[in-house]
């Protein structure tokens, strides 16, 4: 459907019914596939024909989704995970072992900050965080010889700050090494990372695709246009034959549109099994089907809730990239010209004992975990989400110990505006 515009792709992406057959995606509810001989099974696990023989690797129902978020990144191929969690370890682990080291933005979700400073550094995998707004030589000062990858969000979760993406892209090129890019908050309604020089693209499911608070998920996509094979010493595992396939390489036999994701199937689905449920992956299509509605609502939502707090007495600070004056506003212009995200940071005057006030007295918004929904959610993430971070990586990440995420959802902007109203009267 490349001819088609986004909103298109949303409803009908990924999957096209024959003559009699199901309109929407069917569920395929099923953990193995049969087949005549053994022969035509062995085929694939051989990696020489494409098909199904068990879904802790591939099912139809998680591909066909899997492919609609592809057609809607402009990439070459892509797959789902259990989480967004799991996304974010398989787009480094793949290409990234112990011994190696990746540059990461400081300003990124605390469950990934956690997962790469410390999970992962267990692994033997270091991480290098940087500023997303460290100048160029600061940037390319963070590479070393075993640099294997560059990760960044494009809207940082909470601290909402927009990455430069062209920035990071030509640091992480310039040392050949791919951009991995987090488009949860944007989603590819607002920013295809693609292009802007990403080669890789991350997703929690979880959020705005799903919208419905419905399924735990999350998507890889591949560009399939970072060279792998110009690195061959640097990326084995894509560039040199894998054992436990029959000396299979990957670029050699899927190219680079292919290779980087049949790797992520074949090797770290098979080992780790973190798998989407086909339920969970037919709940998430549901929602992408009015993703480019919704995303409209969520942005201006926020966008009137972020200029009523710029100008309330209680308030101290206002992030949001939509906002005149903000710290990221060219950016977004650049990268994000149709709206950002729902969700708006900001600080109540009084510090962290406020902000439990006024969130304690919220009747619309609920306090959640989540954030990016279709119901208004909020969070206080320095005791929460980013709860294990100290002070002093808190503010690396742009994340004071005041700072309320307000995820606004798609009810009547008015309605925010008078919760929170009514929530501040008490602080």
């Amino acid at each position: 459907m490349s001819k088609h515009r986004i909103e298109t792709k949303c409803v009908q992406g990924g999957y096209t019914p024959g003559n009699g057959e199901p309109r929407q995606i069917p569920i395929i509810q099923s953990t193995t596939f049969k087949y005549a001989t053994s022969e035509d099974m062995g085929k694939l696990f051989d990696l020489e024909a494409s098909g199904y023989f068990y879904s802790r690797l591939q099912n139809p129902t998680c591909d066909s989704v899997a492919a609609k978020i592809c057609e809607l990144e402009g990439g070459t191929a892509a797959m789902l995970t259990s989480s967004g969690q799991a996304a974010s370890f398989f787009s480094i682990f793949n290409i990234a072992s112990c011994g190696d080291h990746v540059v990461s933005s400081s300003s990124i979700y605390g469950g990934t900050y956690n997962l790469f400073a410390v999970t992962m550094k267990r692994m033997g995998i270091d991480f290098t965080f940087v500023s997303p707004d460290c100048t160029e030589e600061e940037l390319n000062a963070a590479f070393r010889e075993n640099t294997k990858a560059v990760f960044g969000e494009t809207i940082a979760n909470p601290a909402l700050t927009v990455l430069d993406i062209e920035k990071f892209a030509k640091a992480a090129h310039a040392h050949g090494c791919p951009l991995i890019i987090d488009n949860t908050f944007a989603t590819p309604v607002n920013c295809r990372p693609f292009e802007w020089g990403a080669d890789i693209v991350t997703h929690s499911t979880t959020k705005y695709m799903d919208g419905h608070g419905s399924a735990v998920g999350g998507c890889i996509v591949d560009s399939g246009k970072f060279d792998w094979t110009k690195y061959p010493d640097k990326f084995p595992g894509l560039c040199t034959p894998d054992d436990s396939y029959h000396g299979i390489t990957y670029t050699e036999r899927f190219g680079l549109e292919g290779a980087y994701i049949t790797k992520a199937t074949a090797q770290l689905m098979r080992d780790f099994g973190c798998t989407q449920s086909p339920q969970s992956a037919y709940y998430l299509n549901l929602g992408l089907e009015s993703l480019h509605l919704r995303m409209k609502r969520h942005c201006e939502n926020a966008q009137a809730v972020a200029e009523y707090l710029k100008k309330h007495p209680k308030i101290s600070w206002v992030n949001y990239c939509g906002l005149e004056g903000d710290k990221y506003h060219e950016l977004a212009k650049k990268y994000l010209p149709n709206g950002s995200c729902g969700v708006v940071s900001f600080g109540v005057k009084g510090g962290r004992k406020a902000a439990e006030t006024f969130m304690k007295s919220l009747r619309l918004a609920a306090i959640e975990t989540h954030v990016a929904d279709a119901r208004t959610c909020c969070l206080h993430p320095a005791n929460a989400t980013h709860r294990q971070m100290s002070d002093e990586e808190l503010r690396a990440a742009g994340i004071p110990d005041d700072l309320v995420r307000f995820s606004c959802g798609i009810e009547n902007a008015q309605d925010l505006i008078d919760d929170i109203a009514q929530a501040l009267e008490n602080v």
